[in-house]
């Protein structure tokens, strides 16, 4: 393996450290319903989302998540060894990928915790992975779109 995948892989571990860590804290500091405000547009909440993004899809079961995100961890670790362009896209998502995994696999259920609002208005709560994932995306996006040639 390169040194380049090896580079990659930490920063998949690293994302995937940082978002079990904080969900952690959540877990020992935050009760279901609680609402700690940060901002006057940032709450600390703690909801169990047992879907997909924005808690879609809840019917499909778990067994149903926990099968896509190992195939697309298996399918992203692969592109990071064999790939020269996105990396750090695919380790981003790779670690996103993992944290919630995990949270499926112990907990039945992955662990959300920022809530941003505005007006009443409110963003549904997510993670450190899910804003990994939404960051790894993009920029995958973003070399698609401007890709040369």
């Amino acid at each position: 393996m390169t040194k380049r995948a090896v580079l990659l892989f930490l920063l998949a571990a690293a994302v995937f450290v940082l978002d079990q860590a904080t969900k952690l804290v959540i877990l020992k500091y935050v009760g279901p319903h609680d609402i700690i405000s940060v901002t006057s547009f940032f709450n600390i909440v703690f909801v169990e989302n047992t879907g997909s993004a924005f808690g879609m899809f809840k019917s499909l079961g778990n067994v149903f998540f926990i099968s896509v995100a190992v195939a697309a961890m298996a399918v992203v670790s692969y592109l990071i060894i064999k790939s020269r362009e996105d990396g750090i896209a695919f380790a981003l998502v790779l670690g996103g990928a993992a944290g919630n995994l995990l949270d499926r696999i112990i907990r039945g259920a992955v662990v959300d915790f920022l809530d941003f609002h505005v007006s009443g208005w409110h963003w549904p709560a997510f993670n450190v992975a899910d804003s990994a994932l939404t960051i790894g995306v993009g920029l995958l996006f973003i070399s698609v779109i401007f890709k040369k040639g």
